[in-house]
């Protein structure tokens, strides 16, 4: 048998059979859907439009302390109000979460709030001016807060916006005070620092006051002046030992008495002895002359008593080595006249000298010179004997000097090292101190920008206002989301038990359950019962159509528009379209 297909008729047979059921569950849906939207409590949201204003003063001019960028700064906030503490004293202060306070605990309401308020940046395209290309950039940013009640919501957005404003001036007025406190606390440490290094360079330049680097030219020029000094006083000490032999030889040449002098034994004895030392000087030992002078000096030495040779002796050979030093620079050692001075000095020093017991006044009266030119000579012989004591006095002075600046030479590569390193340490701290001290003043300046709100701030564009409608629910959607859902679940229904139901309705099901046509159709004999209930059925009817336009009515006056409202907005358009 052929499968018959179902027209429009039959569709619209089984919904009349069906429509009892189709219009009780479509009612049950849409009366439960239009109750969730009628009790669903309504949320508002008041927001604060928050604007990021540059300082008022160039940055090349007066540069801040805070560096940080203005999101990371908001962040930074919000992370310190929405800080329990915080959160709590809001709360508090303008009963919060009343009817949730016994259900849910501290956690969950703080939670709650957090979710309840809301941190939109504000970006924009502007031109950044390092690199002359367009960026995305913070401007503003909005803060809001939703609840419930419209007067509550407005009061909490306010205070939100307050908590955030007055953080931000702590914050940067925080900032640019620790900045300020940091640099000065480096300036005065560096300055210590650097006081006790100049007492240190101070303290090294006391004890190395005479190698200092800067003295070392000083020190070089009077080492050249000491060593010149020197070679002058040795010219000098060699002049006068010069002189010395000279006079010395001169003093050999002369005899010590005048020719006239009264010879008496003891005068004698002395001119003897002289005599005898010229002849010493001139023979051999064994020379008659010699011999003979020899007997004459013992006579007179008993006679008078005065047996001392040394004197006279050492005075001869002083004067014996002076005309040899002054032969050697005219002959040399193999000349006849330095090899017989040669040999008499050897002659004199092999004599032993003749002393004698006797009184301090016969050894006085030994030599006792009375001729003008020999005392003359005498005299010039010891002051050049003095001036070459005081020339070598002076010599050992100076020497001693030179030695002094030769280790004040040797010691001021290593004292120069070493004040160099002191003296670049110094540099570096002063270097640094300048640089800190720059630093100070630009953090005080900066710090006395944020003092006076010159800086970068917040400035409120536009502040919470009292929320006139609420952003949810969505009423109108939840209405025909219900509408739909309460008709497709009607329908729905209908289809599943038409589906499922074998009863014979008309005569196509007849037809396509038995295959045969039917002969004939008896139509419906309607009775007065059933006129009865369609009339009731149908008085119905229309009173629930009329109770649903009322609450359409009623729902979109209460929870969308206000029908005086809507109706002007009608009036508007409807101009608009006639005028256009």
């Amino acid at each position: 048998m052929e499968e018959q297909t179902l027209d429009l008729a039959d569709y619209i047979d089984a919904v009349k059979r069906r429509r009892t059921s189709i219009l009780v569950i479509f009612t049950t849906i849409f009366l439960l859907g239009a109750t969730a939207a009628m009790l669903w409590p309504p949320t508002y949201k008041s927001s604060a439009t928050i604007l990021i204003k540059e300082q008022d003063i160039p940055p090349d001019l007066v540069r801040s302390t805070v560096t940080s960028y203005a999101a990371q700064r908001i962040q930074a906030i919000s992370q310190k109000v929405m800080a329990r503490p915080k959160l709590q004293e809001i709360i508090d202060k303008y009963d919060l979460f009343v009817d949730k306070r016994e259900r849910l605990t501290s956690e969950e309401i703080f939670a709650e709030m957090r979710k309840n308020i809301d941190l939109e940046m504000i970006n924009a395209q502007v031109i950044d001016p390092r690199t002359g290309r367009p960026a995305s950039a913070m401007i503003a940013f909005q803060l809001s807060f939703s609840g419930e009640h419209p007067l509550q919501v407005q009061k909490v957005a306010n205070e939100l916006m307050s908590l955030f404003l007055q953080e931000n001036l702590k914050e940067r007025s925080e900032k640019a005070s620790e900045t300020y406190a940091f640099m000065n606390q480096e300036t005065e440490r560096l300055s210590r620092i650097i006081k006790e290094q100049e007492a240190k360079i101070a303290t090294f330049k006391e004890e190395h006051a005479n190698s200092l680097p800067e003295l070392n030219q000083l020190n070089l020029q009077m080492m050249n002046r000491v060593d010149n000094e020197l070679s002058d006083i040795d010219s000098k000490i060699r002049s006068q030992e010069e002189s010395k032999i000279f006079l010395t030889s001169q003093l050999a040449q002369v005899k010590p008495y005048g020719a006239n002098a009264s010879l008496d034994p003891a005068t004698r004895l002395q001119v003897l002895r002289t005599e005898y030392l010229g002849l010493v000087a001139r023979y051999s030992s064994d020379h008659p002359d010699v011999k003979r002078m020899q007997r004459e000096i013992q006579g007179l030495e008993l006679e008078t008593g005065q047996i001392d040779s040394s004197a006279a002796q050492a005075q001869q050979l002083d004067a014996l080595r002076g005309e040899l030093a002054a032969m050697r620079k005219k002959y040399s050692d193999s000349h006849p006249d330095v090899v017989k001075l040669q040999r008499q000095i050897r002659t004199l020093e092999n004599t032993p000298p003749t002393r004698s017991s006797g009184s301090a006044a016969h050894s006085a009266a030994m030599v006792n010179p009375d001729n003008p030119t020999y005392l003359q000579l005498q005299s010039q012989l010891a002051a050049a004997d003095r001036e070459i004591y005081a020339l070598k006095t002076k010599k050992q002075e100076w020497e001693a000097k030179l030695s002094d600046y030769e280790n004040r030479l040797t010691e001021t590569p290593q004292v120069e090292r070493e004040y160099r390193e002191m003296n670049r340490e110094l540099q570096n701290s002063v270097s640094r101190y300048q640089d800190l001290l720059a630093k100070k003043m630009s953090a005080q300046i900066s710090q006395t920008l944020e003092k006076d709100s010159k800086g970068e701030r917040f400035e409120i564009v536009e502040p919470p206002i009292l929320p006139q409608e609420p952003i949810s629910p969505n009423r109108p959607a939840i209405l025909f989301l219900s509408f739909v859902l309460a008709l497709g679940c009607g329908i729905g229904y209908a289809a599943v038990a038409e589906s499922l139901d074998d009863a014979v309705h008309g005569s196509k099901s007849l037809v396509r359950n038995t295959g045969a046509i039917p002969l004939a159709v008896i139509p419906y004999l309607v009775s007065d019962k059933d006129t009865g209930k369609r009339k009731h059925y149908r008085t119905a009817g229309i009173a629930a159509a009329v109770a649903a336009i009322i609450l359409a009515i009623a729902m979109t006056h209460y929870f969308w528009t206000p029908l005086d409202v809507l109706w002007y907005k009608a009036l508007r358009k409807a101009d608009v379209a006639v005028n256009t």
